[in-house]
């Protein structure tokens, strides 16, 4: 690629939040027809740096230019003004609406709507970009990766010429990532421009053309994509080599420890849910369990952690029949659980200390007060033993997500549960609270608990799993070991294109 004026040039960006120098004299540059990956750790400055470029916030010093010409970018009208669209890992649809209406939506200079024409519209923009779209489709009928699309369509229609795409395969099975990056290539041969975030080394290396690496609010380094590797990016992006963790040797994994026995539940409208569900998770093994969101995922955890309630079938932990036990029973059973999200799962104005004590407050109490003394050299050993940067006294909801996750993890697996039930356990993490909280994971399978490992990243599910289940439609169509899985045979089950095993208990009680 020939060098030439940027599409976009940022020169000097600083931008502070109160304390906390979120850019610090940044330097980036795009070029046009350019796939550029943007990599960081959480709070590196990244999305801070693209929120600038698209209008969400204001820089504090420094100069955007776009084309070669002085750019004023003051809100996302005058970024799309500009050509430039952002597609976040939050999708910004109406569900209710059809794709052609939410293409449109907030066109200036459209007070009637020709929904025919319009239709025929995004159709040849749609075909033009390589973008399979209904234009007729509600929004809420669509797939995660469908919904990208008509994101991406939308930026495309404005007349993006530089598409930001934050984790845009966060939440895709693998044929939604391989038709993402045909898009993405067929967009770049048009001359678009792309900014690409993404935590996933390995796609960054694949489809980026050059990689920019950010640490502490500054770039610490750019350079084409050929001339790197994922190891070498995540030394760059937490400034030391990192190992990843690696999974030891099985140990005897024949002692079962948790049970699903035709497990049928509702979901919160009383429809059925979970049809039949059949699973066995012994002791000293990690089984994980894949699926699009929204097959039932989230009510089978629920259901072991004794917040829904079983309509039909058996829940045996170490050979008790728990399957009417509410939340407290089942902790007293050994039952310890990670919720999918971390924020709900804590009191944000409460402090560390107390809640890494939450679930088990009574045990601090002293004549009907709360031993605060004891409160605190109990959050001080958790957090000198789990690596957390927070004091007791913080107030929670001012901690990282990476913090927050294991102050949850501390608060569980102190207890030392035999069933740990944990779901998305490293969403929107970066690589260095991910290697960490998977360290832990393992750590737990040697002392004998049995995991069911709940999780939309396949990467995750095969690094760490002993099998593999996958749900889809509130059944387990299949269960395979780990060693035998790809991506691919995993992908196809989660969209119900394939049955391989022959019913939905084959091998889970193996």
């Amino acid at each position: 690629m020939t060098q030439q004026t940027p599409i976009v040039s940022m020169r000097g960006i600083h931008k502070r939040f109160g304390a906390v120098l979120a850019n610090q004299g940044v330097d980036f540059d795009l070029q046009a027809g350019e796939i550029h990956a943007l990599l960081g750790e959480n709070g590196a400055g990244k999305s801070t740096l693209m929120r600038i470029l698209y209008g969400l916030y204001r820089a504090d010093a420094g100069s955007i230019a776009v084309d070669g010409r002085p750019a004023l970018i003051r809100s996302p009208r005058d970024a799309i003004a500009l050509g430039i669209g952002m597609v976040t890992q939050h999708f910004a649809l109406a569900a209710p609406l059809s794709v052609t209406e939410n293409v449109i939506l907030g066109q200036e200079g459209r007070l009637r709507l020709d929904l025919k024409s319009a239709e025929a519209q995004v159709t040849a923009a749609a075909q033009r970009f390589g973008l399979t779209v209904n234009p007729r489709a509600q929004v809420h009928t669509l797939s995660i990766g469908q919904r990208q699309r008509v994101e991406i369509l939308k930026a495309l229609y404005r007349q993006a010429r530089v598409l930001i795409l934050d984790e845009p395969t966060a939440v895709l099975i693998p044929q939604e990532v391989e038709q993402l990056f045909q898009t993405l290539m067929r967009l770049k041969a048009e001359g678009v421009s792309v900014v690409f975030i993404s935590h996933k080394l390995s796609e960054v290396t694949r489809i980026a053309d050059r990689v920019t690496v950010m640490r502490s609010g500054c770039v610490v380094g750019s350079m084409p994509a050929a001339q790197t590797s994922p190891a070498e990016l995540a030394r760059m992006i937490v400034g030391q080599t990192i190992t990843s963790v690696s999974k030891p040797r099985q140990l005897a994994a024949d002692r079962p420890m948790l049970i699903l026995d035709d497990v049928w539940a509702d979901d919160d409208k009383g429809a059925p849910m979970l049809r039949g569900i059949s699973l066995q998770v012994n002791a000293g093994e990690i089984v994980g369990l894949a699926g699009v969101a929204g097959n039932g995922q989230t009510e089978l955890a629920e259901l072991i952690e004794g917040t829904r309630a079983c309509r039909r079938g058996r829940i045996l932990v170490d050979g008790a029949d728990v399957t009417r036990a509410g939340p407290a029973r089942m902790m007293q059973a050994g039952v310890g659980r990670i919720p999918e999200d971390r924020h709900a799962s804590v009191v944000g104005d409460l402090t560390v200390a107390e809640n890494m004590a939450l679930e088990h407050l009574n045990e601090f109490g002293r004549h009907g007060f709360l031993d605060r003394a004891r409160l605190r050299r109990h959050a001080e050993q958790l957090i000198a033993e789990y690596q957390i940067k927070a004091r007791p006294e913080d107030r929670i909801r001012t901690l990282s997500g990476g913090n927050m996750q294991k102050v949850i993890l501390a608060r569980v697996l102190e207890r030392r549960p035999r069933v740990i039930v944990v779901s998305q356990p490293t969403r929107g993490l970066d690589i260095r609270a991910t290697e960490y909280i998977h360290g832990k994971l393992l750590d737990q399978r040697q002392r004998g608990a049995a995991i069911l490992l709940i999780s939309e990243d396949l990467d995750e599910l095969l690094k760490l799993a002993d099998r593999i289940a996958v749900i889809y439609g509130g059944r387990i169509v299949g269960v395979m070991p780990a060693e035998t899985a790809t991506p691919e045979r995993l992908g196809l089950l989660m969209v119900g294109m394939s049955h391989e095993t022959g019913g939905p208990d084959h091998g889970a009680q193996s």
